[in-house]
């Protein structure tokens, strides 16, 4: 009897193993083609409300009454967008935005990440409890919020006429205060900065202390600008976030040179009739800002959350 040689056996084993890798490469080629025929489907879906926002912007009144509609305008009426900006101080109104959007995210990147750093470096008593109390704070409704938020903007002592009990004024009511000081910070970005903070060596902290730096040149100098991904999602979602809130400043505001782009649109949108080729320029131009953020950040934006949840 004679004993089969070594490629014999290599053979014998490819032809065994070789249907069973067929099988798994064919099976692995469905599962991309079945992913990318979904992710296909989502951005479709997100890309089709965008495109009839910026194509109904560009049809007349006459053409957006008609019935079947217009997939694509007969007439492209450019001037839609001059008469917008005619039609109320959108300039005021943009102004307005960036610098309530800009305001909270120079605010929430500043405090955010001291408090990250904080909360993921600096051992204290009590610690934990604060951080389990952040957590807690995400899961409360945004809007369950505006009633308290708003009552403390009205009763807030010794503003607007308020004496020390906050009683006999407006408080903060129709100030850049009430703008900006109740949106300045939020618990997602805490959490944010410390699961970054989290996931930096420890030895990098050892080191700095050898050389003999403090805990703020540490934070500021070491830490900090290994973080620039973290920075990048926490502005970007605190700028969004701000530059598309409606209901806050259209609560507490109630003079025209207050008014932000958002509020300001509703100037389109009457009880009887709604002009909509003119909001819908008015939202593509307020749409515009984000985009371009994005399009510049967006290297850091998808790192960031990449990173968020490695520890």
């Amino acid at each position: 009897m004679t004993l089969p040689t070594i490629k014999a056996l290599a053979i014998s084993e490819e032809i065994t193993v070789a249907p069973r890798k067929r099988w798994f490469h064919h099976a692995k080629g469905r599962q991309a083609v079945l992913v990318n025929v979904l992710l296909s489907l989502g951005a479709i879906t997100m890309l089709v409300p965008f495109l009839w926002m910026v194509l109904t912007s560009l049809k007349s009144p006459a053409e957006l009454a008609q019935f079947p509609p217009t997939v694509l305008p007969q007439e492209w009426m450019w001037s839609n967008y001059a008469a917008t900006l005619d039609a109320a101080p959108f300039g005021l109104y943009f102004r307005n935005s960036l610098v309530i959007a800009t305001t909270h995210t120079l605010i929430t990147i500043a405090l955010g990440a001291m408090a990250g750093y904080a909360l993921a470096r600096i051992y204290f008593r009590g610690r934990e409890a604060i951080f389990l109390a952040f957590i807690a704070m995400l899961m409360i409704p945004t809007y369950t919020k505006i009633v308290p938020q708003f009552l403390l903007v009205k009763f807030m002592p010794l503003f607007g006429g308020n004496d020390i009990l906050g009683q006999g004024g407006s408080g903060w009511l129709d100030t850049w205060w009430a703008l900006i000081i109740p949106g300045g910070l939020s618990a997602s970005a805490i959490f944010l900065f410390r699961q970054f903070y989290l996931s930096l060596p420890k030895d990098l902290e050892e080191a700095a202390r050898i050389d003999g730096l403090g805990e703020f040149r540490i934070f500021a100098q070491i830490y900090t600008p290994l973080i620039k991904p973290a920075i990048a999602t926490v502005g970007l979602l605190t700028f969004q976030e701000s530059w598309n809130n409606f209901l806050w400043p259209l609560l507490v505001t109630t003079s025209s040179d207050l008014r932000v782009i958002q509020v300001g649109l509703a100037v389109f949108q009457q009880l009887d009739n709604t002009q909509w080729q003119y909001l819908m320029a008015g939202t593509t131009m307020a749409t515009v800002p984000m985009v371009v953020l994005f399009i510049f950040a967006q290297k850091y934006f998808i790192q960031g959350f990449t990173n968020a949840g490695i520890k």
